[in-house]
């Protein structure tokens, strides 16, 4: 069926001075000028076909045609309002559902989304198992990834875009491989890994020395659990926190996303 279209502006502006009974006391209230208030008055009365107020030689009044439909037009506001309130809450202000790499979570994301939870009691966080969900199926409110750039997507840069050579205090002196950060050519690997994480873990274990994003690799450098064995140097890949435009647009995820780049 089709729907009639409605004037929803014109008709707040005509709620606002019922109440008021006054065009002047209505503007300040929305904003504008008597002047605009009157004008979408006199759309409204056209497009309806019936006169909305008279003015008498005590002020403002309301026809009986007015007086009318004025509930059930405060009632649909009131509908709308809820209606808003609905879907907002169908993505919970204090639930988010995050699909990150799981050595990026432990060494970087963990500590801070400790301390946004700090200041928002009650906050939850659902840990998607694949980094690489997709965002409609998983329902994902965001992902970190560690890409050259955010795509079709919207996203923030978390962390610079620097590599540094690693390994334990007590190591082997062998390479330790990995998709994404290949080795300088001439060097052969003594392990393969599959993913930064267990490039991570082996060089922690003391198996050798690989290169890591800086921002991986930095919490371990702290710590005293890896050294390094160069200055860190440009990458052309980082963790991004990424998202589709609507995501993106959230309040809640826009509180995160403030608080995890500033």
């Amino acid at each position: 069926m089709k729907r009639t279209h409605l004037p929803l502006n014109a008709l707040r502006v005509f709620d606002a001075a019922a109440r008021h009974l006054s065009f002047t006391r209505a503007a300040d209230e929305l904003a504008v000028t008597p002047a605009a208030v009157g004008q979408q008055i006199r759309a409204l009365e056209d497009v309806l076909g019936v006169v909305l107020f008279r003015r008498t030689s005590k002020g403002l009044e309301l026809t009986p045609e007015a007086a009318a439909g004025l509930d059930p037009l405060r009632e649909g506001f009131l509908r709308f309002e809820e209606s808003v309130a609905a879907m907002q809450a169908g993505q919970a202000s204090d639930r988010y559902t995050i699909a990150t790499p799981r050595e990026f979570y432990a060494e970087w994301l963990a500590p801070r989304l400790a301390r946004f939870q700090t200041g928002m009691p009650g906050i939850q966080y659902i840990l998607a198992p694949d980094e690489h969900a997709d965002f409609t199926e998983a329902n994902l409110d965001l992902a970190v990834r560690l890409v050259d750039g955010p795509g079709d997507l919207e996203g923030v840069q978390l962390a610079p875009a620097l590599r540094v050579t690693v390994a334990a205090p007590e190591h082997r002196d062998a390479w330790i491989d990995w998709p994404g950060m290949p080795l300088p050519e001439g060097l052969n690997p003594c392990i393969k890994a599959g993913s930064p994480g267990q490039a991570l873990a082996s060089a922690l274990a003391g198996m050798g020395r690989t290169i890591l994003p800086l921002a991986l690799a930095e919490a371990a450098l702290a710590s005293g659990r890896l050294t390094a064995l160069s200055e860190p140097e440009p990458s052309t890949r980082a963790y991004w926190l990424l998202a589709p435009p609507p995501q993106w647009r959230s309040k809640k995820v826009r509180a995160l996303v403030g608080f995890l780049s500033s």
